[in-house]
This record gives C-alpha cells, structure tokens and sequence, in this order.
C-alpha cells in the first residue's frame, strides 16, 4: 500500500481523532476547570458512542441496550479498584478473593472489558439470531434485566445506593487516550474482513448469505467487540466521578448516546464522533441557561428539563431534514486533494485495497 493510500485509508479514524485532540488541548491551554470537565465527559461520550457504532453503525441494527455494558464495566472496575475496607463493608456478597486485593485502574479496565466482552458474547448468541425490530426490543429487554438485576443485587451492587470511594483516574489526557484508543479500534474493526462483511449484510442480508456470509457470526463478533469498548467508558466514568449508582446507566444515558449517534450518521465513524461533538456543545450551552443568564440585570433562565427537549428538536430535524446525518453517512477525508479512499457506503473497494 502507498503512502497516500496508506492516509486515505486512515482518514476516517485520523480526522475526528484530530478533532477531538484539538477540542481537549484548546480546553487545557484555554479553558477553565469547569469547561476541562466538560470535556472530559464529552471524551467518555466519544468512547459510549463509537462503541455502540462498532455494532450499530456496521450491522444495521438499533441498539438499546448497550448502556448495560457500560454499567457493568462501572460496577467490575468498582469491584476490582475499590479499597479493600469498603468492600467488605458495603459489599459482603463478593467473592473472597475480591474482598483481599486490589489492583490498579488501568489493567482494571482491561478486565472489566473482557467481562462486558463475556457477557455480550453469551447474551448474544440469543439476541443476534433475530432482526430488525426484533433484535431492538431485545436489547431493550437486556438493558432492563441490568438494570433490576443490579438494583435489587444489594450484597454485591448496593441496589439503588451509589457506591463511593472509586480511587481517581480519568483526567483530561486519559479520557483523551482512551477516546482516541477507541475511535483506532472502530476503524480497525470496520476495514477488517469481519467489518466489511458485516457490512455487506446489512446493506443485503440475502445477497451476503447468498455468497456465503455467515451474518450471526458477523454480528456476534460486533457486538461482543462493541461491549468491550462501551465498557471502557463505564470505567472511565465510574473514576472520572468517584462514584457510581445504577440509576445513572438506564434510558437517559441511552437516550444521549443514540441522538449522538442519529445526529452524526449511523453508519459513519466521522458521524459518531461528531454528534458527540455537537450534541456535547449543545448540552453545554443549555446548561448555562438553565442556569440562568444575566440581561440588563435580569436573570432570565430555561426551565428544567430543556436540554433533553433542545435534544430531542434536534434529532427530529435531522431525522426530517437529513434523515442520513449530518455526515450523510460518509467518512472523512483529508482536505486538499482527491483521495482513492471510499466512503462508508463503498467499504468493497477499500477492503480490497487493504
């Protein structure tokens, strides 16, 4: 493969990589500590959203569950991190091997991956024989087993209470690393021959099985791809806050992450990344006014519950006006001269190439 080439087929990850890369070292030169927390949990979005588009974005399929991933990647690194006096505390139900060590965050992390991993790959294997609309309503269906699992797990989860005490971890540079991590995979995984044929059968399932195609293998190694990633997020945002409760990995955060990806383009990684970018700047800006601006010394403010509206608006014009997103479903390419590289809707040439 040439030089060029080489960019052009990298494009798709390299641009919104920059992008992101821009927004954080602009933030830490330039921003305030409030607005550096911003973009920290815009970086755990990034990684929430391109996670969810390595299944999604690839395979055709809606996905409303893939928050539960992200709650139990929090609710592992929690198991794995926190001291070793609050766990036999408030978490007699763990094993007693939990209950006498601890490890650092960072391979943690790695472990509560492979643990999302694991179970997207047993929960799978049921949920993926099915299609379209099917399949949806049984990720929504996995979403709530998590949920009440895990709210009535008191001995190992502390139910509806939060855990406290999460050793910190996730700052500016390493939600930036791990959100950049996560934008190389997707791309990887999408140029690779699983990507391409999973691709392949969600633009024709019939002509990909026709040819050979085996489309539930495909998307179970998406999916169980797609959990490992969301998992990470969980864990970066499990220690970006110090503290976790179940309550927070339910509709709302699915709500978010889906308009991010809806907004952007569902089957674009430049889309993914970017709706995160502008729904971010979007909920950033109603927060101010929700809470309140000063005019001619008069406080004029949103009232409660703006953001979620603002955000639906939002997606239901894009849906009317631009039904295939912002990105129109297709990737980045470098500015300046013409590239060979195809767009998300001719993946056959560029696996050939590759």
């Amino acid at each position: 493969m040439t030089i060029r080439r080489y960019l052009d087929v990298s494009a798709p990850a390299a641009m919104p990589a920059l992008l992101i890369v821009g927004i954080a070292l602009a933030a830490h030169l330039f921003g305030s500590n409030l607005l550096q927390h911003s973009v920290i949990e815009m970086l755990i979005m990034v990684v929430l959203v391109v996670g969810t588009y390595v299944f999604v974005g690839n395979s055709g399929i809606l996905s409303f569950g893939h928050v539960s991933f992200m709650a139990i990647g929090a609710y592992a690194t929690a198991w794995l991190t926190l001291p070793l006096f609050l766990k036999k505390l408030n978490m007699p139900g763990l094993p007693t091997f939990l209950h006498e060590w601890s490890i650092p965050v960072t391979p943690a992390a790695f472990l509560s991956g492979l643990l999302a991993a694991l179970v997207g790959l047993v929960v799978g294997i049921p949920i993926l024989r099915l299609s379209g609309i099917g399949a949806s309503i049984a990720t929504l269906s996995l979403l709530v087993i998590v949920t009440v699992g895990y709210s009535n797990w008191d001995s190992v989860t502390l139910g509806t209470s939060s855990i406290v005490g999460l050793p910190p971890y996730t700052d500016l540079w390493v939600a930036l690393i791990w959100a950049v991590s996560g934008i190389v995979a997707a791309h990887a995984y999408q140029i690779s021959r699983h990507g391409l044929l999973l691709r392949a059968s969600r633009d024709d399932e019939v002509a990909a099985q026709a040819i050979g195609v085996d489309v539930f293998r495909e998307r179970l190694i998406a999916w169980t791809v797609s959990a490992f990633i969301v998992a990470i997020a969980g864990v970066l945002y499990a220690h970006f806050l110090g503290t976790i409760s179940i309550d927070a990995f339910y509709l709302n955060l699915t709500f978010i992450s889906l308009a991010m990806l809806v907004v952007g383009g569902v089957s674009s990684l430049t889309g993914a990344v970017l709706g995160v970018v502008i729904i971010s700047l979007l909920i950033e800006v109603l927060r101010e006014l929700e809470r309140g601006i000063d005019v001619g010394g008069l406080n004029i403010a949103l009232p409660p519950g703006s953001q979620e509206i603002a955000i639906a608006v939002t997606m239901l014009l894009i849906l009317i006006m631009r039904p295939d997103g912002l990105t129109r479903n297709r990737e980045a390419r470098w500015p300046f001269w013409e590239t060979g590289a195809p767009d998300s809707r001719d993946f056959k040439g560029q696996g050939r190439e590759t």
